[in-house]
């Protein structure tokens, strides 16, 4: 959208025939000038809105505190694939390995949509928020059902085309007052660059899904990669086609294990390049031991530090466990299926846990 332009106020010509037309000059400039104040500005690069090119409004990023209000819940135990497994070795006499599996079961982890099934997803909506409400914290849901998941590598699947926005809505209905946490797509955007047919399908077809969850009193965080996928100039241009702007944000390192300070760096070199102040937050489940090489079940991983929400001094919100530690990445390095748990490495990752 080309940059806005400025714009003057006409003058009463003096002339005293006229007097009546300059008064009401005047008056239209007045009403003219309130209601440029109240529209929202352009992002910082003039592009006007993002995604589609209409005029939409930029959110209103919250704080930390109140976009996750009362701290993260954890999952109830029927969607907590490491709760079922120590359950299942505490009851087979197998106490030390239901100890270490603990440490994972104990922590608020992302709940992962996958199902293409409108009315399983709704069922595990309901369940996860009706938990969340008895512990009077905030669920954090993972959307991923997108149409061609993974460029169709190990995590392939998702919705048909023209089932995935009635498969958000039905989500969203499910989520709606919630106050819920929604990161939509990992890998989603950076894919992008690796997996070209993607393209602006893929970017429109997200920004009209930031349409759907907008306006349910939810927080929406897009896909921005990581330190080491796409540049960032790339990487912003494309979020805000996908409509970052309606939304509280990005979250960085879902599913690797890049350290702390390194997703930061990157984050608010991200955040610059969008404008508009968006916030992040950064996957910290299993970058306990940084970067090891490969993003696919690398081994000497270890557990990151326990999730938790800042302080909000900064654009960071919010330390999460996005990925479930414990699921394979992928058939790679020994490891089974994408998703499907895989015990050695989930113990590998309590033995190499950050301590500190």
């Amino acid at each position: 959208m080309p940059e806005q332009g400025k714009r003057g106020r006409s003058r009463d010509s003096g002339r005293r025939q006229w007097a009546w037309l300059g008064a009401g000059a005047v008056v239209a400039a007045a009403v003219v000038a309130v209601v440029l104040t109240t529209l929202p500005a352009p992002p910082p690069d003039g592009r006007g809105t993002a995604g589609g090119g209409t005029d939409r409004p930029v959110a209103a990023r919250e704080s930390a505190a109140a976009a996750f209000p009362g701290g993260l819940a954890r999952q109830p135990d029927a969607d907590n694939q490491a709760a079922r497994r120590a359950a299942e070795a505490r009851a087979d006499g197998e106490r030390t390995t239901a100890e270490r599996i603990d440490e994972i079961a104990d922590q608020p982890v992302a709940t992962w949509l996958t199902d293409p099934s409108e009315r399983a997803t709704r069922e595990t909506v309901r369940r996860v928020v009706r938990s969340a409400e008895q512990q009077g914290r905030t669920p954090v849901f993972v959307l991923y059902a997108i149409p061609d998941r993974d460029c169709g590598s190990y995590s392939a699947g998702g919705t048909a085309e023209d089932a995935y926005l009635p498969w958000v809505r039905s989500a969203v209905r499910a989520m709606a007052g919630s106050h819920a946490v929604v990161l939509v797509e990992p890998d989603s955007i950076a894919q992008i660059h690796v997996c070209e047919r993607l393209g602006q399908d893929r970017l429109r077809l997200l920004d009209r899904a930031v349409d759907e969850l907008s306006g349910h009193g939810l927080t929406v965080y897009l896909d921005g990669g990581n330190e080491d996928r796409v540049p960032v100039a790339t990487m912003a241009r494309w979020l805000r086609q996908a409509g970052v702007d309606r939304t509280q944000g990005f979250a960085t390192n879902v599913s690797n294990f890049y350290r702390v300070d390194q997703e930061r760096a990157y984050a608010e070199r991200l955040a610059d390049a969008v404008g508009g102040d968006p916030h992040y937050v950064i996957d910290v489940s299993r970058n306990g031991q940084g970067w090891r090489g490969t993003w696919c079940n690398p081994a000497g991983a270890g557990l990151g530090q326990a999730p938790h929400v800042t302080r909000g001094t900064t654009g960071l919100d919010a330390l999460l466990w996005v990925k479930t530690p414990g699921l394979s990445d992928g058939t790679c390095n020994g490891g089974p299926a994408a998703g499907q748990w895989w015990e050695s490495y989930a113990l590998s990752l309590v033995e190499h846990r950050r301590r500190d």
